[in-house]
Parts: C-alpha cells; sequence; structure tokens
C-alpha cells in the first residue's frame, strides 16, 4: 500500500525553519507563533508574508498591537520593502466602528470584539491572501472577556479563513497563558520562541514544534539568531539524518614517528582529541596534523576559541608550517569564535556549511575549553559533541580536538568536560623531569581505527619543527600523573649529542 501523499507546505521564509518543519507550513490551516515581547514573532510573521510576496501570492498582515508605521520600521530595520504587503492595522477598524483617534486611550475590553471580526471579515474578504499574519491574538482576547466568547470567534475565524484557502499564523504572547490553552487546540501547528538570558553574554534564543498535525516535523529545542534581514533557525545537527561521505586512505602526518603512535596517521571519518596541561604541545601538535591535510590537498577549517588567526598562522609559521599561502589558495578557513556571543546550534550550523558547501575534510575545534564556555547548560554537552563528532565521522571528515586540562603536573589533572569516550582517538601529552630538564612526552591511548603504539615518546618544539624522539621504554608513573623516567639519558632528544660532544 503506497502511502498517502503529504500535504502541501508554504514555505517559511525564513532561513533553517523549513528544515524544522519538513518543507514549511501546512498550507490552508492556522498556526500559532507563541513568544515573549522581543522573543521574534513580528519579524518571523513579516519574512513569512514577504516569502509569499515574492512568489507572487497575496499576503496581508493584520495589526491588532501596533501601527502601520510601527510595522514598517520593522521592515526597514532589516531593509526589506512591504510594497508587496497589505497592512490592516486596528485603528481602521475603530474608524469603520466610529471610533476616532481621539480614543486612543481606551480599555480593549470596552470594544464589541463581534464588530471587530467582522471589519477583518471584510478585509479578508476584499484582499483574498493567501497567507495572513494575525498580530497579535493579546488584544482579541482582552476585547473577548470571556474564553467561551474568544473561542467562539476564532473558530468562526478559522473557518473563513479555510474558506479563503490562506495559511494563517496567529502570533501570540506567551506570557498570556490563558490565551494560548484557549488557541492550542484549534490551531494546526504551534512554534514556540523563547528568549534565554546567561548570566554573562549576549542573550540566546530557541524554538521548538510543539506540534504539527499530520506531518513530520524536527524536535527538540532549535537555536535562532534575529540579525538584520531577520530570523535565522540553527536547525538541531542529528547524526541520524546524514548522508555518508565517501572513505579513503589515512592522513599521514609526515612524521614516521608520529604515524606509528597513530597506527599509522589519521583515519578518515575519525575524531581526534589531543589533552594536556597548559604549554605542553597541544595547539602545535594540532597545528602539525592540520600542516599534513593541507600538504595533502586536503580542504580544512579551524575554529579558533581563544586564539586569534594572526597569533596562530605566526606561531605555525615560526615552527616550519607556513598556512598562509593554503589560506590564500582558498583551502585552509580559520575561524574566530567568541564563546560569549555563539549558541551550540550556531557553531554546528557553521561547521556544517563547511563541509557540504565548502567542502572541507578536516575540521579542527582549539579549544573544546571554549565550546564549554558557550553551553549555557553544561550537562549537555557531551551529547551535543557527539552528535557533532558522528555527523562529521558520517560525512567521512577527519576531526581533530583540542581540550587543556587544569594544573601542570601532579594528580590532580582535571578536564572541564568527560568526553574522552566520545572521541575515536586519544592523544595525551604531558610533563616530566630528566635530567634537570622539564620534557614533553606524547603518548596514543586508545584508538578505535585499529591497532597503535602504546609507547611513550618525547616530543620537542624548536626552530626546526616538531620533533618526537624514539619510544621511551623505561618509564615509570606516567598514568598517574607524575610521569617519571628512569633510564639512560641517550635516549632523551638532544642529550645523545650533548654527550657525544
Amino acid at each position: 500500500m503506497s502511502s498517502p501523499p503529504s500535504h502541501p507546505k508554504a514555505s517559511s521564509g525564513v532561513p533553517g525553519l523549513d528544515s524544522v518543519l519538513h518543507g514549511g507550513w501546512p498550507e490552508e490551516r492556522l498556526h500559532l507563533v507563541l513568544g515573549q515581547p522581543g522573543a521574534g514573532k513580528t519579524t518571523l510573521g513579516l519574512q513569512f508574508l514577504l516569502e509569499g510576496a515574492a512568489q507572487g501570492e497575496t499576503v496581508l498582515y493584520i495589526s491588532l498591537s501596533e501601527s502601520a508605521e510601527e510595522v514598517s520600521q520593522v521592515a526597514r530595520s532589516h531593509g526589506w520593502n512591504l510594497e508587496g504587503v497589505t497592512l490592516y492595522e486596528l485603528d481602521a477598524v475603530h474608524e469603520a466602528m466610529g471610533l476616532g483617534r481621539e480614543g486612543s486611550m481606551f480599555d480593549p475590553s470596552d470594544v464589541e470584539l463581534r464588530e471587530t471580526s467582522r471589519s477583518i471579515a471584510a478585509e479578508l474578504r476584499r484582499v483574498k491572501p493567501t497567507r495572513v499574519v494575525f498580530d497579535s491574538l493579546a488584544e482579541m482576547e482582552l476585547m473577548a472577556g470571556s474564553s467561551l466568547v474568544f473561542r467562539h470567534e476564532l473558530l468562526m475565524l478559522k473557518r473563513m479563513l479555510m474558506e479563503l484557502g490562506a495559511t494563517a499564523l496567529l502570533l501570540s504572547d506567551s506570557s498570556a497563558p490563558e490565551a494560548e490553552l484557549e488557541i492550542q487546540s484549534l490551531v494546526h501547528g504551534i512554534v514556540d520562541m523563547q528568549q534565554l538570558t546567561p548570566e554573562y553574554g549576549g542573550d540566546r534564543r530557541r524554538l521548538r514544534v510543539r506540534k504539527l498535525r499530520g506531518t513530520t516535523f524536527r524536535g527538540g529545542h532549535h537555536d535562532f539568531r534575529i540579525e538584520r534581514g531577520g530570523v535565522q533557525v540553527y536547525p538541531r545537527l542529528s547524526a541520524a539524518d546524514t548522508s555518508p561521505g565517501t572513505d579513503g586512505q589515512p592522513l599521514l602526518t609526515g612524521l614516521p614517528a608520529l604515524d606509528s603512535l597513530l597506527g599509522p596517521g589519521l583515519a578518515r571519518g575519525m575524531s581526534t582529541l589531543i589533552m594536556g596541561p597548559a604549554g605542553a604541545g597541544k595547539t602545535v601538535l594540532a597545528a602539525c596534523l592540520l600542516h599534513a591535510a593541507l600538504e595533502a590537498g586536503e580542504k580544512a577549517v579551524v575554529f579558533l576559541f581563544e586564539e586569534n588567526v594572526a597569533a596562530f598562522v605566526e606561531r605555525s609559521t615560526a615552527l616550519g608550517m607556513p598556512l598562509e599561502h593554503h589560506r590564500e589558495a582558498g583551502r585552509l578557513h580559520l575561524v574566530r569564535v567568541n564563546p560569549a556571543e555563539l549558541s551550540p546550534g550556531e557553531f554546528s550550523h557553521r561547521v556544517r556549511q563547511f563541509v557540504e558547501d565548502v567542502g572541507v575534510a578536516f575540521v579542527g575545534v582549539d579549544s573544546l575549553n571554549g565550546y564549554v564556555y558557550a553551553m549555557p547548560e553544561e550537562r549537555f554537552l557531551t551529547l551535543h559533541v557527539h552528535e557533532l563528532l558522528s555527523y562529521l565521522g558520517q560525512r567521512g571528515v577527519i576531526t581533530l580536538i583540542v581540550m587543556a586540562q587544569h594544573g601542570v603536573v601532579g594528580t590532580a589533572m582535571n578536564s572541564p568536560a568527560d568526553v574522552t569516550y566520545v572521541a575515536d582517538t586519544l592523544v595525551l601529552l604531558r610533563f616530566f623531569e630528566a635530567g634537570g630538564r622539564v620534557r614533553r612526552g606524547v603518548s596514543v591511548i586508545k584508538n578505535r581505527a585499529g591497532l597503535h603504539e602504546t609507547s611513550i615518546r618525547e616530543l620537542e618544539l624548536g626552530v626546526d619543527g616538531l620533533v618526537i624522539g624514539e619510544p621511551l621504554h623505561e618509564f615509570d608513573g606516567v598514568l598517574s600523573g607524575i610521569p617519571s623516567f628512569v633510564g639512560s639519558r641517550d635516549a632523551l632528544i638532544g642529550d645523545a649529542d650533548t654527550d657525544a660532544r
């Protein structure tokens, strides 16, 4: 038996929202958009109408709380022209009822709802729109005086809109629960727009589809932003909706010792987490792997949460890993991220854009600590990281994540979040003391892609770049957090040559 045809959809005109609604708003139906003042309801409604006008449809904006000039001002702030949108404001209803401008200081409950509804109905019959926005229903609820009358008028309005074949958005203040309860059982779909205020940083906005009868949609919360140009929705990333990418040969780093540690190289579709204290060489090691990918002809993007782009490029160049010519050729994209202004949904959206639109095969995040600070609710960090890494893995992208641990030496080496089990490969960096010098050690703790070297090697940073020594077999206490070298100094980088001299 074939599945029933899906209901026709009307594009929302909001980037990202159609993906959440699986195509747009169901046509010829009544939908409710909830949100507190400032949540973005009016902007979303205008985008819906402008999309229809761009397609040659007749659209109508009925304002029950703002003047036509106020609505036009909102449009101008986004650079929009409302020539194709018919505006009908409450003042026109007042004039039709014999109420002049001198009656502006009135109680809405004194206005006859039925007369107002008749005037709106007359305008609907005159314009015959295919798209309608009502802003806002709180005024109608106040006019009604009782929930029974309000519900009756909404039913009448719903029947008329269906007769006209119009798709309508009802904008309502979520701080008026009485009106919400009366409406939600009558409408076809409900979208709730929320505005959150973290203790530090800019406001965070998100929306959720409460219901959409007769059609599927992407549930859960989806971050969005209001910028010049309107609302931009960032659909929640779901690895289950991702098409698999292409497989390929592992990426060799160009350093035989490092390739041996990794067993060999970086497997495509796998994620690597580099952990260690401050100054252990995490970013330099990440730059080495990045440089290897670029030299192999891969496109790459690195999101820098803590370091500026110029410093990252300058340090890599000083260590023999020039990056500027790769940026000029369009193979490398370095993105500076401000965690105080970025939502997790927007970050995932940026990553997805680089993968699907630019075609990058290497994604770096430096560091995960900054990503933690971008999370208003850190208890969900692991889920966000899991979905992001799963998506990148299915696309065949090599992912590299840097995470700093608190502390420098000793057993008190804590991480801001436990995501070690999410990554496919775990590279651990540690300090150790030998011969009166503080040295760096590197080891691979796990690699799901296959066998890897289990030994510990010394890592050194110098003018010639990154140097990784031979395996150090005479090591004690590395897993306790206090590594100590008890072998011959000849095995250490530089010491054998010093003794020979």
